[in-house]
């Protein structure tokens, strides 16, 4: 059987077989598990894995007698995020376009393996043990597909000029990150662009957000916070926020300042 981050067909088709044997449509199997129809049918396709208490729920809703959960044991393994996080990657992995603007730290998918590490080792409020650590180091490397799938998403990124110089993990760490972002940047279709400490005035007081274009161009927006991150879809609230991410743009360094300043942080760690 094939396991992946993204879900599982064969674990997909066992569900169905199990949902269709008792006669039990997908919105009814997600009243009685307590989910949505929609993550029942993205699970059933093998684009998303169960998560929480969901395969547990599904057997005995089921009948399945320990099938599943036997099966998903075998399909999945724990990857260390948190659920909010989950079904924002599930739109990042399939989005045609992305823009984010950072004021922190590096975004999570420019960041190289001893930066991420370094990251997680600043939650202390719960502190993450070394296996947990390990498992979301290796769930953010993952995501640096992005720049390489076809079809080929256009992505930006406005970044604080703070976060350039916060040595996070130390100097060496934040100097390789540095290098690496360069190297980013140089790829067609990635544009990063960095906020000066100098400027005036600024549309991103608000905070960090991410911008997406779904594979269907439809507009998403994901804003994460302590406890959560939430998806905006409806207007006005998405169109401010792209209206914001365009004026971010247009307030911070050109793309080839941007990398002349980055430059200069490096060299100078």
């Amino acid at each position: 059987m094939h396991s992946s981050e993204r879900g599982s067909r064969s674990f997909g088709a066992l569900l169905r077989f199990h949902r269709e044997r008792a006669d039990m449509s997908q919105e009814a199997l997600a009243g009685r598990i307590g989910f949505s129809k929609s993550q029942v049918a993205m699970v059933e396709r093998g684009e998303r894995q169960p998560r929480g208490k969901f395969v547990a729920y599904a057997d005995e809703a089921l009948g399945a007698q320990g099938a599943l959960v036997v099966v998903a044991e075998k399909e999945f393994k724990d990857n260390g995020l948190r659920p909010w996080t989950e079904d924002y990657l599930v739109e990042e992995q399939n989005a045609v376009g992305l823009h984010s603007y950072q004021n922190h730290v590096l975004p999570g998918v420019l960041q190289t393996e001893a930066y991420a590490r370094a990251v997680f080792n600043c939650n202390y409020c719960p502190p993450l043990d070394d296996e947990e650590i390990e498992k979301r180091v290796a769930a953010r490397l993952e995501r640096q597909r992005l720049f390489h799938r076809k079809p080929t998403p256009i992505i930006s990124y406005v970044l604080e000029q703070s976060a350039l110089t916060r040595p996070l993990g130390g100097r060496p760490v934040l100097k390789e990150a540095l290098h690496h972002i360069l190297g980013v940047a140089q790829l067609r279709h990635v544009e990063i662009q960095v906020m000066p400490h100098d400027r005036p005035t600024h549309a991103g007081l608000a905070g960090p957000m991410i911008l997406l274009e779904t594979a269907e161009r439809r507009q998403l927006a994901y804003i994460e916070g302590h406890r959560g991150g939430y998806f905006v879809s409806e207007q006005p609230d998405l169109g401010d926020l792209f209206g914001k991410y365009g004026i971010l743009r247009a307030q911070a360094l050109t793309p080839e300042e941007s990398a002349k300043l980055v430059e200069q942080v490096a060299e100078g760690l």
